[in-house]
């Protein structure tokens, strides 16, 4: 369209055919096997970062590859379409979350440790918020960290961190003080083998290959060095970076509802009944047209949170009400949408959708995670409500 600054310029597009061919190569055929095994190799973490895939939004003074992170969107939307959610979740995690911490609010020497290492991908990293008893209830997290000297002393559990059960750092929420409000919120990086540091994989109905985890501090003892950022400013960090990673996991989801309805076109081509293609059924005609028309639809939406994402990140005028209320439209209306396609991918393949054997099952489990994590489905809609000035309660 005349005037229309393209959101995708040509280098993103090369970006893209090179996210692709390594998903084809290294991810994609080894995907359904990884799901049988539960498991992948931890080393396929150096080969992206050797691929340059977690540097594109960093400093090349610290490795990064760039361009932006208009590439790293890119990154996110070709990984998720590897066919195995919980292995595109862990490395999402590890370079949008726990590296884009040590980024933004680290020190050149936490930057020159983990920074570096995180966009090699010979350290993977994690994001420890969320809590048995908090859910999306930042603030009302119960992990404390006593100071001690110049020395921390953290306790507590974190619950559903991705990467959590074998990441090699951990970026960690904890309670500093007692005072009400958002600022007594502490982010820390914790070393995986630090001593009293514990942790256990979870087993979930989905994310088969993610390594979930549970977290257990007990007078976990690190220097003051390993604070990120000042005491007192995590809240803020973690409301700040929630857009990105909100942001992320939409573009996530609708790559996901793509491959979904593309093994249903595909089932629904193949498998016959009645005596012709399941497709030649005007019903599924009209479902399959109705899906597509939805997901162009939360894509262009997506598009333009993106926008004003990278306007954001280049210091150009923003409305953070705008910013702060797409990208929570575009998470929620995502997340449903990626999960509504792929319960149309287990209808059409009937009694099949429900065998283990095909991929459709899999995909409706890992889809149903979607509207929960990152903040849930009301979250949303109270945040959206909030920057309407309607005031939520």
């Amino acid at each position: 369209m005349s005037g229309l600054t393209p959101l995708f310029l040509e280098e993103h597009e090369a970006y893209r055919q090179a996210a692709q061919m390594f998903v084809e190569k290294e991810l994609a055929p080894n995907a359904d096997r990884w799901e049988a095994e539960r498991d992948y190799p931890k080393e396929l973490f150096a080969k992206v970062g050797s691929a340059g895939f977690f540097g594109a939004k960093f400093s090349e003074r610290w490795g990064g590859t760039g361009p932006d992170f208009a590439a790293e969107a890119v990154w996110v939307e070709e990984v998720s379409r590897c066919g195995a959610f919980g292995l595109a979740s862990d490395l999402g995690a590890h370079s949008s979350l726990a590296a884009l911490y040590v980024d933004r609010f680290g020190t050149e020497t936490q930057k020159d440790n983990y920074l570096r290492a995180s966009i090699e991908g010979t350290a993977v990293g994690a994001l420890a918020v969320t809590e048995p008893g908090t859910g999306s209830d930042v603030n009302g997290i119960q992990t404390k960290a006593t100071r001690d000297g110049d020395e921390w002393l953290i306790n507590g559990p974190k619950t559903f961190i991705t990467n959590g059960s074998w990441a090699d750092y951990v970026v960690v929420a904890a309670k500093t003080s007692d005072d009400p409000g958002h600022k007594n919120i502490t982010l820390f990086i914790v070393e995986g083998d630090t001593p009293d540091f514990d942790r256990r994989r979870m087993d979930m109905i989905s994310w088969k290959t993610s390594h979930t985890g549970e977290l257990y501090f007990n007078d976990v003892r690190i220097s003051d060095e390993q604070r990120l950022g000042d005491v007192g400013s995590g809240f803020g960090h973690i409301m700040q970076n929630f857009q990105w990673e909100r942001l992320l996991m939409s573009l996530s989801a609708l790559s996901m509802a793509e491959l979904s309805l593309e093994t249903a076109i595909q089932y629904a081509t193949d498998r016959s009944a009645f005596g012709r293609p399941i497709i030649k059924f005007q019903v599924w005609q009209h479902r399959f047209a109705d899906l597509v028309m939805r997901i162009r639809s939360s894509k262009a939406l997506a598009y333009r949170a993106l926008r004003l994402h990278i306007a954001a990140e280049n210091s150009e005028e923003e409305d953070r009400d705008e910013l702060v209320r797409l990208t929570s439209m575009a998470k929620l209306h995502s997340q449903r949408l990626a999960l509504k396609v792929a319960d149309e991918c287990v209808q059409v393949h009937g009694g099949s959708g429900a065998l283990m054997e095909y991929r459709a099952q899999r995909f409706w489990r890992d889809a149903r995670v979607g509207p929960i994590g990152g903040g849930t489905d009301d979250i949303m809609r109270n945040v959206i409500a909030r920057t309407m000035g309607l005031g939520v309660a």
